[in-house]
């Protein structure tokens, strides 16, 4: 780490696509949302564009739907989500590692998500990252 940067006590990191991989669950949701709406989706990759953005923003902006058809994909993905989803995470190699020296070199790691704050509490409390997040 530059040791210059060291003025600033936090370090922030984005939850999706930086402590974890969510291509499993976003995309697994997703594809169910749209399953109900008659979409198929035969290749998971083809749904990590949803990973980051508003999901209302993902579903409109991708796959036009109506404002109607959004609301239930929403609820849709939602439903598995908050079932499923959220566990299918995978913690990104390096991550402990990069967080044991974060922390000797007396930095606070805080998670920075437009996911609903359930949700990423409970992604970081299944990994066992809560302690130092």
């Amino acid at each position: 780490m530059n040791h210059s940067l060291k003025k600033y006590p936090y370090l922030f990191f984005d939850l999706d696509g930086t402590l974890t991989d969510p291509l499993e669950g976003i995309a697994g949701s997703a594809a169910y949302a749209l399953s109900h709406l008659g979409i198929q989706i035969n290749d998971l990759r083809e749904l990590s564009p949803f990973i980051g953005p508003p999901l209302k923003e993902s579903f409109m902006k991708f796959y036009h739907l109506t404002e109607e058809q959004t609301a239930v994909a929403m609820l849709k993905y939602r439903e598995r989500f908050a079932d499923i989803g959220w566990s299918e995470n995978k913690v990104y190699p390096g991550i402990e590692s990069l967080r044991r020296e974060a922390r000797q070199k007396g930095y606070e790691m805080m998670i920075d998500t437009s996911k609903p704050e359930n949700f990423a509490r409970s992604i970081v409390r299944h990994f066992g990252r809560d302690s130092y997040l």
